[in-house]
């Protein structure tokens, strides 16, 4: 009680900052929301824009009503500190009273967990720019909501709050998303691969390095007429590529060429935990996608493992192995069983090895069983540092592994076992920072 009491002064002295400091510096608002893919297209949008603007983003996933504020502040999230907040609410006022630098442009992610979340931010908060990634058939934190519904139109009131005369940026590949544009009057521009999309994503394959591991992807992005090529490196699967369209459509909407726009979009670095390709031990290849979890985004992530070619594994032995570490599925509420069973069936096509972790990671290997994948190949563990202590031993030359569990589950430590270099772990993998190891 105590607790909340506290949380709620944070959040609203917070608010009152980031209002006060909105109306004084007025800077232009690109908003992203959606299911899946928040975060990756937050950082494409704003490594676009950089190559024309001062600009500041949500830091990590900075999305709640915590966040917003912070990001808008250029604070970090003092977690239990009262010293650190009280320097906070102290730099805010700071920002207030005197003229300061102040960026022309704020990308912020705008997060949905409970009803009336995006409410109480909008009431507040409005963008110039609204981007909506994709609406997911099962999306996290439904168990909050009365219905998937609920919390779809939850998040599509951001979408119904935009300036007049704002740019709304819409998913064309996802019907929901794409209906978005008839209710709003002003500009408006679509992404995607599909032939309604105004910027499209065309030619998408995998690359290989010399050695014929996978390295990360290639695509051309085309609109009105003109295309050009785009690379990305150390990174794996649709999400990504769907993040580096939507800011290509944000880029083009101000204005930005699309030349200038592919060489952006090929410098892009991916945040950690996002299908993050490293060398794992005994040269092995690690998939990280240990951010967070869900069905839609745990299916992206297999799709993305079948489509792997095996070249790299069969010249260097014969017995290849794609292996899946899949962790929870958390806050899917009544339709956690269905959905793990659907992910594991997935697994038991896909992979030669199913890992699970976690107390509803059992359900995975039902999935998987049926279909027909050899118990003897399926291994399960209560958390992720025992996954990871069996991994070490029985990783082999040439496997393929992927691994992806909602952030509750940790799974970071896993490939922080596993990885070829543990040393670069805060450099190259999620959740490193003092906070969260104490927890």
């Amino acid at each position: 009680m105590f607790k909340q009491l506290i949380k709620k002064i944070v959040v609203a002295i917070l608010t009152f900052e980031a209002r006060a400091v909105l109306r004084k510096y007025k800077p232009k608002i690109i908003a992203v929301t959606g299911s899946v893919g928040k975060t990756g297209t937050k950082d494409a949008v704003r490594a676009v824009l950089e190559q024309r603007f001062f600009v500041r983003a949500s830091k990590k996933s900075y999305n709640s009503e915590i966040g917003v504020p912070l990001t808008i502040l250029g604070a970090e999230n003092a977690w239990g500190n009262p010293v650190i907040w009280l320097k906070i609410f102290f730099e805010g006022i700071l920002l207030i009273c005197f003229k300061n630098h102040y960026p022309d442009w704020l990308v912020l992610e705008i997060g949905v967990d409970h009803p009336g979340d995006m409410r109480r931010i909008t009431q507040w908060l409005t963008p110039d720019v609204v981007v909506v990634t994709r609406f997911s058939e099962t999306p996290v934190h439904l168990e909050n909501f009365s219905s998937r519904d609920a919390l779809v139109s939850e998040k599509k009131m951001l979408a119904r709050v935009l300036k007049e005369n704002g740019t709304l940026v819409v998913n064309a590949d996802d019907e929901e998303v794409y209906a978005l544009r008839k209710e709003h009057k002003g500009t408006s521009i679509s992404f995607g691969f599909g032939e309604f999309a105004d910027v499209r994503g065309t030619a998408k394959r995998l690359s290989y390095d010399d050695n014929g591991a996978p390295s990360g992807m290639e695509f051309e992005i085309a609109h009105g007429g003109d295309k050009k090529e785009a690379k990305v490196k150390n990174v794996l699967g649709n999400p990504v590529l769907y993040a580096l369209l939507a800011a290509g459509a944000v880029g083009l909407a101000l204005g930005i060429p699309l030349k200038d726009l592919s060489r952006a979009l090929s410098s892009i670095a991916t945040a950690p935990g996002r299908m993050r390709v490293l060398r794992g031990v005994n040269n092995t290849l690690v998939i990280d996608d240990t951010y967070n979890s869900s069905p839609g985004a745990a299916r992206e992530a297999l799709e993305t493992l079948r489509e792997i070619h095996v070249k790299m594994a069969e010249d260097a032995s014969p017995g290849v192995r794609k292996i899946a570490v899949l962790g929870d599925m958390l806050e899917l509420g009544k339709e956690s069983v269905t959905e793990h069973k659907k992910i594991g069936a997935l697994a038991g096509e896909v992979c030669t090895v199913l890992i699970t972790v976690g107390v509803r990671a059992v359900w995975f290997e039902e999935g998987a069983r049926s279909k027909k994948m050899k118990k003897s190949n399926i291994f399960h563990f209560p958390n992720a540092t025992e996954a990871g202590e069996f991994l070490k031993g029985f990783l082999k030359e040439g496997d393929i592994v992927l691994v992806k569990g909602s952030q509750g589950i940790r799974l970071e430590k896993t490939v922080k076992m596993i990885m070829a270099e543990p040393k670069r772990a805060s450099e190259l993998l999620v959740r490193q920072d003092k906070e969260w190891e104490r927890r």
